[in-house]
Formats: C-alpha cells, sequence, structure tokens
C-alpha cells in the first residue's frame, strides 16, 4: 500500500522537466507543405486526391480510418466500412480498434514514466524487479529496444494457459522460468523482435506500481493525456465499448488464449486519441525531453541500414538531424496499424483497420507522395 500512494502521488503532483544497400524503405522527405490556406484550391485537391486514392483502398479490402495531423490540427480524417458487419455497425470516431503492436509504445511509455519518477532504472538488471527471471544478463533496456535474444512466446508451443481459458503475463513469466528458452543470440549482441520483451515489461511495471498494468496504464497515461476512448483490453471482462471487431478473408477473429498477455498488444484506441498521444509526444507532460531523445534513438548496428528501432519505437534513420520519422506498425487477427510521426515537421499519418490487407502498411508512403510530390527523399549520402 506504501508503494502504490508513492507511485500515486509522484505520478499526480510530480512535474516532469523540462556504400549501404537499399533498404526499401518509403523516400519520405520533409513535410514543406503548410496546410495554411485550407480553402486554397491546392488544399482541395489534395483532398480530392487522398479521397480518390481511398476509394481505391477501400475497393481493395480496406476497412477502418484514417487521420492526418499537422501541428495539432487534424487535416483529413475519414471513417470506411463496418466495425461490427453482423450489427450493421459503421466506423466512426467514437471507434475502437486494437492496436496491435503499436501498443508498445504504451508500455514503453510506462516504463520510462517509472524511470523519470526514479523507480526504474532501466540499465538495471531484469531480476531487480522480478527475482525469478531466468536470463541474469538482461536488463530493462533490452527488453526495450530488442536486444534481449528472447524467444517470441506468440509462437512458443509450450507457451500455453496453466490455469484458465487465457494465457497472461505471469503465465509468460512461468513460461520462462519452467522451460528457459535458448536466446537467439548473446545478450545484446544483435536485435530480434520479439514480444516476449513487451509481456515481461508491463510485469516490470505491475511488480514497481503495485497496481495491474491495465489500470496503471489507464489512469497515469490514458486518462492524464485525455484519451478517454482509450483502454486495454482484458478478455476476461467485457469487450471494449464501440470496438472495432476483427476481420480476415471474410472470418471474424474472436479472442483466443494469447489475447490475455497485455503491454505487446492489447491497447484499443480511436485515431483522435492516437493523435492526442501523438501531440503529448512534444511537450513534457508525460516524458522528460531527455527521456523522448533515448527513446527515439536508434540501438542496433550489426546491419547497415535505414531501419532501426528504439525503445519501443520503430524509426527511419537518417543520417541528419533535422529529419527523423519515428513509427510502428501492428498486426494482430486481422487488425492493422499504421502511427507514423515526421517529428520535425510535427507531421502526422494514423490509419487503423480491421480487416486484414497488407496494402494498409504502404499507405503512409503513398499518403505522404500525394501531399509533398516533389519532396526529395533523405537517404544515406553512399546509398546505392
Amino acid at each position: 500500500m506504501r508503494v502504490l500512494l508513492l507511485i500515486c502521488s509522484l505520478f499526480i503532483f510530480g512535474k516532469t522537466n523540462s556504400t549501404a544497400a537499399p533498404d526499401n524503405v518509403p523516400d519520405f522527405g520533409r513535410m514543406t507543405y503548410d496546410f495554411k490556406n485550407l480553402n486554397s484550391r491546392q488544399h482541395r485537391e489534395i483532398i480530392r486526391k487522398l479521397d480518390s486514392f481511398y476509394a481505391v483502398e477501400v475497393s481493395k479490402g480496406f476497412n477502418g480510418s484514417v487521420l492526418i495531423g499537422y501541428r495539432g490540427k487534424i487535416m483529413y480524417e475519414r471513417y470506411f466500412g463496418y466495425a461490427n458487419r453482423a450489427k450493421g455497425i459503421k466506423w466512426s470516431s467514437k471507434t475502437r480498434s486494437q492496436l496491435a503492436s503499436t501498443s508498445k509504445t504504451f508500455t514503453s511509455a510506462a516504463v520510462l514514466a517509472l524511470s523519470d519518477k526514479g523507480l526504474i532504472d532501466v540499465n538495471d538488471k531484469v531480476q531487480q524487479y522480478i527475482p525469478e527471471f531466468p536470463y541474469r544478463s538482461i536488463t530493462v533496456k533490452m527488453l526495450l529496444n530488442h536486444r534481449s535474444g528472447l524467444r517470441d512466446y506468440v509462437y512458443a508451443k509450450h507457451a500455453k494457459p496453466r490455469n484458465g481459458k487465457y494465457f497472461d503475463n505471469q503465465d509468460v513469466i512461468d513460461w520462462l522460468v519452467r522451460v528457459q528458452p535458448k536466446q537467439h543470440f548473446n545478450t545484446n549482441t544483435n536485435f530480434k523482435y520479439s514480444n516476449t520483451n513487451f509481456a515481461v515489461l508491463a510485469s516490470v511495471v505491475e511488480r514497481v506500481s503495485g497496481m495491474r498494468f491495465k489500470y496503471f496504464v489507464e489512469r497515469f497515461v490514458f486518462k492524464k493525456l485525455g484519451m478517454n476512448n482509450t483502454e486495454i483490453h482484458d478478455p476476461n471482462l467485457l469487450a471494449p465499448y464501440n470496438v472495432a471487431l476483427s476481420y480476415k478473408s471474410g472470418r471474424h477473429y474472436k479472442d483466443m488464449y494469447q489475447d490475455g498477455v497485455y503491454g505487446d498488444k492489447g491497447v484499443y484506441s480511436s485515431v483522435r486519441d492516437l493523435y492526442k498521444w501523438d501531440q503529448a509526444l512534444y511537450s513534457n507532460k508525460l516524458l522528460k525531453w531527455t527521456t523522448l531523445k533515448t527513446a527515439f534513438k536508434p540501438y542496433s548496428f550489426e546491419k547497415r541500414s535505414q531501419r532501426n528501432y528504439g525503445l519501443g519505437w520503430r524509426m527511419i534513420h537518417y543520417p541528419t538531424e533535422n529529419m527523423k520519422v519515428v513509427y510502428h506498425n501492428g498486426l494482430w487477427h486481422g487488425n492493422n496499424t499504421c502511427f507514423y510521426r515526421f517529428v520535425n515537421d510535427n507531421f502526422t499519418i494514423i490509419v487503423l483497420g480491421n480487416n486484414y490487407t497488407s496494402r494498409i502498411y504502404k499507405q503512409p508512403a503513398k499518403i505522404f507522395r500525394l501531399i509533398a510530390p516533389k519532396e526529395k527523399p533523405v537517404l544515406y549520402e553512399d546509398q546505392g
């Protein structure tokens, strides 16, 4: 109880100070179109092109929502198709969609917020917070940047629920302790994306805060940022309100046993709430500036690539500081998510879908080119 009171006091009353081969990355440049005159012929033409683009995407299977924002203002917002086909409920601004791996950005925020309050040191060994964790050399930071080498529980045949219908985060810890799967590589020698990392991070948050991860993030992140249409789904409870059901190849995907694990997925949100999240990252309302800088920093250099990973964020790493793109896609069942942040320009593209299509992951680059067709891509100087 004393720990919980300390957590609450820190978050409620505390203040936060302020020659490479082509990598097939999107050819983004700087966003120079400033959207000042929304009644101009040029702007109307951009809107027309975006509407035409999405008419094609919908004909190819896209079903969901899109929001484009610039410097805190929504410049384009559309909703397509049905959130619930059986009940005839269409997508709207209130529709909540499973963010899948884009949820990892919030898990990172929870860990880093506790770090800012002096309650977690990301350089500490995970065993300091979870004593039974069987990998002695893995630190909290190595979970955040996917350099732990841990096997992914999602693809492990032995990672099954031992009690109850759903596999949960404690089951993930128990599986690691019981089976001790061999790491992909020695700790901190390479990058390997693994959902296990963020499931363990959620458990770290629970051990430190004394609260369930769901309630910690909803109270100290979502509520603090006014994200009133966002929650973490617990399949043991009622389904989120206004939820977009998940579809793939005409089939409705229901919750399965792995939906009980959170930290790596499980956040349900809307495009408007995600834009609140995006804009909060331009302030020190939740995290210190220095903390955000470490989160948006690349950590893996074993392979020469423009793509990299920070602390809970993917990124396109450019050779110049005046060009930074951080993002995170998501895929779970039939849900797709694209969340692209052009940090230097305060320009954002958010796409949520609930009818699986791989085309969704190409949308941000195409949207960018429709708005800024003449911008030159920023690439490595020696890229061939």
